[in-house]
C-alpha cells in the first residue's frame, strides 16, 4: 500500500522512512564495529535499494496529505536520499580499501 500510494503520509514517513533507515544504519554501525566488511557491504546495497523505494512511497503518499505536511515530506525525504547517497558514496570507498587489505576507518 505505501509503495502505491495508498498508505496514510505519518505511518510511510515516520515508521518505514525514519524507523527503518535508522534500524538500517544501527547494523551498519554494529557490523563496523565488528569489523564485518561482508555485512557492511550487503547493509550499503540494502539501504540504497530501501532509499530508493521509500523515496517513491513517500512521493507517492505525500500527494492527498493535507498541506504542508506532503511538500515537507516530500523535500526531508528527497534531502535523506541526496545524503545516503553522499554516504553511501564515502563509505563504499571505505569499504573497498578495507577489501584490499588497506585499514578502513
Amino acid at each position: 500500500r505505501a509503495f502505491s500510494g495508498q498508505a496514510g503520509l505519518r505511518r510511510v514517513f515516520w515508521v518505514y522512512g525514519v524507523l527503518v533507515s535508522g534500524g538500517l544504519a544501527l547494523l551498519f554501525l554494529l557490523a563496523r564495529e565488528a569489523q564485518r566488511v561482508d555485512v557492511q557491504q550487503l547493509l550499503l546495497v540494502l539501504l540504497l535499494i530501501y532509499t530508493g523505494l521509500i523515496l517513491v512511497a513517500v512521493w507517492r503518499c505525500a500527494g492527498p496529505a493535507a498541506a504542508p505536511w506532503g511538500q515537507v515530506a516530500r523535500a526531508l525525504t528527497v534531502a535523506w536520499a541526496l545524503n545516503v547517497l553522499l554516504l553511501i558514496g564515502f563509505l563504499q570507498i571505505d569499504l573497498v580499501v578495507a577489501w584490499l587489505g588497506g585499514s578502513a576507518s
